[in-house]
């Protein structure tokens, strides 16, 4: 694999687990920034917004320069504005995330809403479900910020939206109309625009086969496994989705690209 132009960097399970870098964390950054190589943080994690994620990032010791971070929430955010303009949304999600959206200017509520998206809600209560599905039954569209079933963490696998995404369709019979994050290739081909570099000349790097390692097929990116998080080694062969490289860690990675 040639050195990328530029790279993707997964969050939970790849640069950190629960509140603890892991190993090659801060200095694969470090060698980034050196080789000027461009970089951000991208994550379907929505249980946070955006400014909680920095403010996790710098103190784990990123500089805040360091700190740039795409997630599946902004690009939910980014998708309201452009096919649900000014719409009323009822969202599930936690406080962290409703108050990015609000602060993005999406207009949220409770009663008689337009659209309706479910995120990584961690503050979950069965009132939110109740709403939310007998909101579904009256046919409104349905969006999910991404597909991810499971959030690594230090003490094993948490469920996350695609476990309430099981849970909705066995009540109600629906499915998202649109699911957003990765692998959806929309957030790669703008990082790409953005940074003026070809698709191709990108590197992915994460822990998830069917979320990071399934953007090499519908985005064309390069793609790089950690073992830290979700996937295990012996997972890797019964996948349609191939990385390009596997490595233990980001340590192992940075072995691997510095030389």
């Amino acid at each position: 694999m040639h050195t990328p132009s530029a790279v993707i960097l997964d969050m939970d399970g790849t640069f950190f687990l629960g509140d603890s870098l892991l190993p090659g964390a801060l200095e694969l950054l470090e060698w980034l920034d050196k080789n000027r190589i461009k970089f951000t943080f991208l994550t379907n994690n929505t249980s946070k917004g955006k400014p909680t994620y920095v403010k996790l990032l710098t103190g784990m010791g990123v500089h805040s320069e360091d700190a740039r971070i795409y997630t599946a929430g902004d690009a939910t955010i980014s998708y309201l504005k452009s096919y649900h303009p000014g719409k009323r949304v009822f969202l599930v999600g936690t406080e962290s995330l409703r108050s990015n959206f609000i602060e993005e200017g999406i207009l949220l509520v409770d009663v008689d809403p337009d659209v309706l998206v479910l995120g990584y809600d961690t503050e979950l209560t069965y009132q939110k479900l109740v709403d939310f599905c007998l909101y579904l039954r009256q046919g409104l569209p349905y969006i999910a910020t991404h597909p991810d079933v499971n959030c690594p963490s230090p003490i094993g696998p948490l469920p996350d939206i695609g476990s309430f995404m099981a849970l909705i369709q066995t009540s109600t019979g629906r499915t998202p109309d649109v699911v957003l994050g990765k692998p959806n290739p929309g957030i790669v081909q703008e990082l790409a625009k953005g940074w003026g570099v070809e698709v191709g000349e990108m590197l992915m790097v994460g822990d998830r086969l069917y979320t990071d390692i399934a953007l090499g097929r519908t985005a064309g990116v390069k793609t790089a496994l950690v073992l830290s998080g979700e996937t295990r080694r012996e997972d890797v062969g019964n996948s349609i989705f191939q990385p390009d490289v596997i490595c233990e860690n980001l340590a192992y990675l940075l072995q691997y690209l510095s030389t």
